[in-house]
């Protein structure tokens, strides 16, 4: 640290110590005047409004889901060519034309004009018409398999139910009623029931069906929720009798439901219930609050002195950041520059003039990120270098034996008059060559690795003859996607050398793009040979490993992890001797090197 910074340095932290104890006076005086200006007031009326308020709505929602369950009825009630087919005596081509054409429209008009989910059964008096019903099985709930249907049904099969007797006598568009009939109970629903009538002679209705439409409980009432009026109250729909048919909110399973006659102001236990009757319905809609609730409500004094207090706060706050911005800032670049240390990156640098600890944090961070990014960088271009020798190094002992192999052949492909394939090996010696040489680029196309390879075994193959068989599965979006140079040879090297078993051996090999959010080059060389025995597999990537054959694979295997990282590599898969041996070797599907700064990009870019 400069000598000059000493000069009038301030510790940071009194001066925050002495902005805090010089404001913190100010809400503690104003928390003493305000708490004993404010006077006590009830508020339990004004919560007992706001409730019934929120009731009203409730009751204003299924008012309306009642009003568009009768809305459905209202069309079939009102339609003067149904009430006519209804009628109608004739049959054969005429009673399925009317089916076809009033019926069966109607009643599917009717059922999708919504889009909730109800099952309505229509019973009709003429039973010249035949039934239209699903089979379901004893026990199954249908409208939870079909959400909107309907059923056609003669009336006779109801007409000695209980309900169906107690009907009162009909009034046009008035007579209908809300009741739990057959199955409702058992899978939480109630129906509307609503004769069909002939209006013809107003004074004489005359019953030509019956329409009942079936809804969820849960779908009438999907509005009665009390989260709406305040924490630990409950909601109740109890009918006549003081039955519960719905209910929401905290231990409503636990707590009974007040007794019909308990009334408004009356809370049982300390709770406030009020209670609403549901329009058009014999139900009633009970609020419970309990006391508690109230009470929690009604400490307006507390609350507006927490409230004085967090104004207080606020404007201690304000007055604080104004003072303390320096200091969140200067930690903010502290722990950015750490955080970016962390992910490796130690070239961030921070930027700040003052006379505190600060700038000798900032010049020690920036003194320690230079130190170790040119650290980083001389190790890391070290061990590049050296694989990349390594790599030389292996190619140098590969290649002179490879092509004293392939020169021997040629010559005895020459002596023989073989001219056609003495020329397509010495094609493909120069390909590979070409291939292998690649103007000292180590990052190359993924195709250029398949002609590589290709150029190998062709050369081989010669040699070989039938004894060894290839195939290739390479996938077609790789074309554009880049590898590092001379990663398959090593490993088809060692098949031929090492993977005999018998006097013939069959070599595949793949390559597949697998997406993903890190998306992946998976290249695959597999062998039917003798396999390997048994810990030979990791004894290959030890430094002690088999001469030359472990030598190419640790080879490759530590060039990739070095160029794309430690998650990246090869995988060797080997089960007991003979059943053959399969190399993975896994990289990052790039189009080029990632990083623009990288060493690896301005060694090859």
């Amino acid at each position: 640290m400069k000598g000059g910074r000493q000069r009038g340095f301030i510790p940071l932290g009194l001066k925050l110590f002495a902005s805090y104890v010089l404001l913190t006076m100010v809400p503690l005086a104003l928390l003493g005047w305000i708490a004993n200006s404010i006077m006590v007031g009830s508020v339990r009326s004004q919560t007992e409004n706001n409730i019934r308020g929120t009731l009203r709505q409730m009751e204003d929602n299924v008012r309306y889901r009642i009003d568009d369950t009768v809305r459905i009825t209202d069309m079939l009630y009102q339609d003067s060519m149904l009430v006519r087919a209804l009628k109608s005596k004739e049959e054969g081509w005429a009673n399925y034309d009317a089916t076809k054409k009033v019926l069966l429209p109607k009643f599917w008009e009717a059922i999708n004009s919504t889009d909730r989910s109800m099952r309505m059964s229509v019973y009709i008096k003429n039973e010249v018409y035949n039934e239209i019903y699903d089979l379901s099985k004893d026990g199954e709930d249908i409208l939870k398999s079909n959400n909107r249907s309907f059923e056609i049904l003669h009336l006779s099969r109801i007409q000695e139910e209980e309900w169906y007797k107690s009907l009162p006598k009909e009034q046009y568009d008035v007579t209908m009623k809300w009741v739990q009939i057959g199955d409702d109970a058992k899978f939480g629903r109630i129906s509307l029931i609503r004769r069909i009538v002939d209006t013809y002679t107003p004074s004489d209705l005359k019953e030509l069906g019956l329409v009942r439409i079936s809804v969820y409980f849960n779908d009438l009432f999907d509005s009665v929720d009390a989260k709406k009026i305040m924490p630990g109250s409950r909601l109740y729909i109890v009918d006549e009798d003081g039955k519960v048919l719905h209910a929401s909110g905290r231990d409503v399973d636990k707590v009974q439901a007040p007794a019909p006659a308990a009334g408004a102001e009356e809370a049982g236990k300390g709770s406030l219930v009020i209670r609403e009757p549901l329009p058009g319905l014999q139900y009633s809609l009970i609020a419970v609050i309990p006391e508690e609730v109230l009470q929690a409500d009604a400490r307006k004094i507390t609350w507006l002195t927490v409230l004085v207090c967090g104004i207080s706060m606020v404007a201690i706050i304000g007055v604080a950041l104004f003072v303390t911005r320096a200091f969140t800032k200067r930690i903010g670049k502290v722990i950015s520059v750490l955080q970016s240390f962390r992910r490796g990156d130690y070239r961030r640098r921070i930027q700040y003039k003052g006379q505190d600890e600060y700038s000798m944090i900032a010049d020690a961070l920036n003194e320690l990120g230079a130190q170790t990014d040119n650290l980083i960088q001389e190790v890391y271009l070290t061990k590049l270098r050296k694989k990349e020798a390594e790599l030389e190094t292996l190619q140098a002992q590969i290649n002179p034996h490879f092509l004293y192999n392939t020169l021997s052949s040629i010559s005895r492909l020459a002596k023989f008059g073989e001219v056609d394939k003495q020329h397509q090996m010495i094609m493909n010696l120069a390909r590979f060559y070409r291939m292998s040489l690649n103007d000292g680029k180590t990052i190359i196309p993924a195709a250029d690795e398949l002609d590589q390879i290709q150029a190998y075994l062709a050369i081989q193959q010669v040699k070989y003859g039938d004894r060894v068989e290839v195939s290739y599965q390479w996938d077609e979006r790789l074309p554009g996607y880049m590898t590092i140079k001379l990663i398959l040879q090593p490993f088809v090297e060692n098949a031929l050398e090492h993977a005999w078993k018998g006097d013939r051996i069959r070599i595949s090999i793949s390559a597949e793009l697998k997406p993903g959010i890190h998306p992946v080059i998976e290249f695959k060389v597999a062998d039917d040979g003798i396999g390997m025995p048994e810990g030979l597999a990791e004894e290959l990537f030890r430094e002690t490993g088999h001469s030359r054959q472990g030598y190419g694979i640790r080879n490759v295997h530590e060039r990739i992890r070095l160029y794309y990282g430690e998650s990246y590599g090869i995988s060797i898969e080997t089960g007991l001797e003979g059943q053959g041996t399969a190399i993975r070797i896994r990289i990052p599907a790039r189009r080029s090197l990632d990083a623009p700064d990288s060493p690896l990009r301005e060694r090859h870019g």
